[in-house]
């Protein structure tokens, strides 16, 4: 068991055949993204293999750091799980880092048959059962960025300065900076990604666009509407209500439009990102882009991105931070963190950051 091994152990191994099993969800994949150049430093002579869910691979494309994606699809036959596990066992894999520290994910790390099989605490569904080493303090309460850091802490070079790679081509890169013009809208380029996998932590459409409308009023901000193809919806509902207060305002709505790498192309040409809690928060935090948070029923200290540089907002309500996928709440009361959290407590918070944002412009322009 993992108790029988100290942290030294894993310092001192070699390794030649490296396996990241990290299928999902997007802003966890995100967050482990650094530790791929402390893996290489590490490690340069092995090869690092990644398992990721197939709708995130195209992220993960052209990282300097990993030699092989491995797709996984969630929605699968028998047969192809039981290949699956095979081809991995297959690879002969000499360490195996499980950091998604569920049931699926630790029966691939058994079938890997590696000598190392490294896990978290936070571990469930009894995955813990398939690692022989488990990396210190990564338990649930501790902030997500940090629990997958804790792989460099645990190789001996946890002062190594994160970074977050994402590879882009210069076609995805042209592609965004031309339909976002910049040159014809000089002016701020506000981000909004109002969807989220729960409902729970799904801000009201309508309060996105309240605040979004105050921005292009105030700061003649032009607006971006970013997310999947199932939350198209969502952004039209948003974007018809931003026409409807602000008519002249510029409002471009690209749900379900972009790829992973475009999504990761506009969140670097936008100056701010306003978001609830979700992968596109993460991924644009990673990059550089000051995030506006939004946190209800999850808890900004455990889930929020690292920095000074984001404005990172929590509802007041008791069971804030609770992580319920499904509010407990019935009746009048029913996700009542919504309404508690106000449009002018995330206006106030976004306008600082747009506000410092100019100022230093202007500092700039001097």
């Amino acid at each position: 068991m993992s108790s029988q091994h100290s942290l030294p152990q894993l310092n001192q191994i070699d390794s030649k055949r490296i396996c990241i099993i990290k299928p999902s969800a997007l802003g966890d994949v995100v967050q482990t993204l650094p530790i791929l150049p402390v893996l290489h430093e590490r490690f340069p002579d092995a090869t690092i293999s990644w398992v990721i869910r197939d709708s995130f691979a195209n992220l993960l494309e052209g990282h300097p750091n990993i030699n092989e994606i491995i797709p996984f699809s969630r929605r699968s036959s028998a047969r192809y799980w039981w290949q699956f596990l095979k081809d991995l066992k297959q690879r002969q894999f000499d360490l195996v880092l499980d950091l998604q520290g569920l049931l699926r994910t630790g029966i691939m790390t058994a079938a890997t048959g590696a000598r190392w099989r490294v896990g978290i605490e936070a571990a469930r569904e009894g995955s813990h059962f398939a690692y022989n080493l488990t990396i210190p303090d990564t338990g649930r309460l501790v902030p997500a960025y940090l629990k997958y850091w804790r792989v460099s802490d645990a190789l001996g070079l946890g002062e190594t300065q994160r970074q977050t790679d994402v590879i882009l081509s210069e076609a995805d890169t042209s592609w965004a900076k031309s339909i976002l013009d910049r040159q014809n809208y000089p002016t701020p380029t506000l981000a909004i990604h109002a969807g989220a996998q729960w409902i729970t932590k799904r801000w009201p459409p309508e309060k996105f666009a309240a605040v979004g409308a105050k921005a292009i009023r105030h700061f003649r901000c032009n607006v971006v509407l970013v997310g999947t193809s199932d939350e198209r919806p969502l952004t039209n509902h948003i974007e018809s209500l931003l026409h409807k207060f602000v008519p002249t305002g510029r409002v471009l709505n690209l749900a379900g439009e972009t790829t992973l790498k475009q999504l990761s192309a506009i969140l670097i040409e936008s100056d701010f990102l306003l978001t609830n809690d979700s992968g596109p928060m993460h991924l644009a935090a990673g990059l550089g882009t000051p995030v506006t948070g939004i946190f209800t029923c999850t808890s900004s200290l455990r889930s929020g991105p690292p920095g000074d540089q984001h404005e990172l907002i929590s509802t007041n309500v008791a069971c804030a931070g609770s992580y319920n996928k499904r509010c407990p709440k019935r009746g009048p009361q029913n996700l009542c963190c919504m309404e508690e959290l106000e449009t002018g407590r995330v206006w106030q918070a976004l306008s600082r950051q747009i506000s410092h944002h100019v100022s230093q412009g202007n500092e700039k322009a001097a």
